[in-house]
């Protein structure tokens, strides 16, 4: 996500038009793909996905029309059995799309789309909220955008009653689309924030599995391997980066902070042991390493002896995931990926606590960013 919003701004610095696509849904039963997102040229070319098949290849024609007659467009979709199987929907395939025409001349789409750039980069928080208006009339819908970070402060220029804004990113900050009908607008209110990003170190099959529910929930997922016949786009698609590396034994410089989430479950138990140790003061949010009771005691015993501490070592998560009696990769999977579900929500509790304890949030009023 934080590369799709970097080229609209580039897009816009180059005073250059293209249309976004974003799936959402109008009944609150949303597609799993339902905040996905694609940017769609003059030119045809496109970057990101809405879940490819025939609701993609229709958004690009549509992103195409938009662009010549310059209009913001709703679509409703009703996908067949077939469509909704390839594209892991749920709900019947049944929602909405917008075709949201960004015009390069508009200088409120260029301050808007650098400051949700700017929030990602920083891996900050807001909401981008997307005011559509129908024109009597007309084939397309009038729109307004603006950007609304925790504390109130507003980007952008839009006619709207600020308490209303503020109502509207009041739920939790999911990655995930909720639109709302309120009078003839209409809401389309898109959290912003870095999920955080899961270095998954083995690319067996417990880790495509991983893969597949880390991305549906909204982390980043980066598959690291050192075998060419593992570590390849035949097993993990896009948006899934992949990265083949020479050896275990020396990882590769890797961009890990408090927000980001260590997975080993490498091929063995030595090669498991020989990533912890490098990552175990990496500062990551979350580490957890695969295998039994037993070979994480052996394991530990080992570091200790290398000199490590045990308070280092209290932090990982071993046995890796929730105790769901897991027992197939799938299941594996699933119980470990809860398991991250559960440490990022923990982590986000903290810091709304946190944040409450402040002096200054003791209310929250929405005023335009200077």
């Amino acid at each position: 996500m934080k590369k799709l919003y970097g080229l609209m701004e580039t897009l816009l610095q180059k005073k250059e038009s293209f249309a976004v696509a974003t799936i959402f849904d109008k009944t609150g039963s949303a597609p799993r793909t339902a905040g996905a997102k694609m940017v769609v040229r003059a030119d045809g070319s496109t970057a990101g996905t809405i879940g490819g098949g025939r609701l993609e290849a229709e958004a690009i024609n549509l992103a195409g029309e938009a662009l010549r007659l310059k209009q913001t467009r709703l679509q409703s979709f009703d996908l067949t059995s077939r469509d909704v199987s390839g594209m892991d929907m749920i709900c019947g395939g049944k929602g909405e799309i917008l075709i949201d025409y960004i015009d390069a001349g508009d200088e409120n789409n260029r301050v808007v789309y650098q400051a949700a750039a700017g929030i990602l980069e920083r891996r900050e928080k807001a909401w981008l909220i997307t005011i559509l208006d129908s024109v009597p009339g007309a084939a397309g819908l009038a729109r307004q955008q603006c950007l609304v970070k925790p504390d109130g402060t507003l980007t952008g220029k839009v006619d709207c009653d600020p308490y209303l804004l503020e109502k509207l990113i009041s739920g939790p900050a999911k990655i995930s689309i909720h639109a709302e009908g309120i009078g003839k607008q209409r809401f389309l209110v898109e959290p912003l924030r870095q999920g955080g990003t899961v270095y998954i170190f083995g690319a067996g099959h417990v880790s495509q599995r991983i893969a597949d529910l880390s991305e549906n929930v909204g982390f980043r997922t980066v598959v690291l391997d050192d075998r060419a016949d593992y570590a390849n786009r035949e097993r993990f698609p896009e948006p899934v980066e992949v990265m083949l590396i020479d050896s275990f034994r020396k990882l590769p410089e890797l961009e890990v902070d408090e927000d980001s989430y260590l997975v080993i479950v490498t091929r063995g138990h030595l090669y498991d042991k020989v990533v912890l140790e490098q990552v175990l003061r990496s500062g990551a949010g979350y580490i957890g390493m695969i295998g039994s009771r037993t070979k994480r005691d052996l394991t530990f015993e080992e570091l200790l002896r290398q000199g490590f501490r045990k308070e280092e070592l209290d932090r990982v998560y071993a046995p890796i995931g929730i105790n769901i009696g897991a027992e197939t990769p799938e299941e594996l999977a699933v119980s470990i990926v809860g398991e991250l579900i559960m440490v990022r929500a923990r982590r986000e509790q903290r810091k709304q606590k946190e944040s409450s304890n402040s002096p200054e949030s003791c209310c929250t009023i929405l005023n335009p960013e200077k």
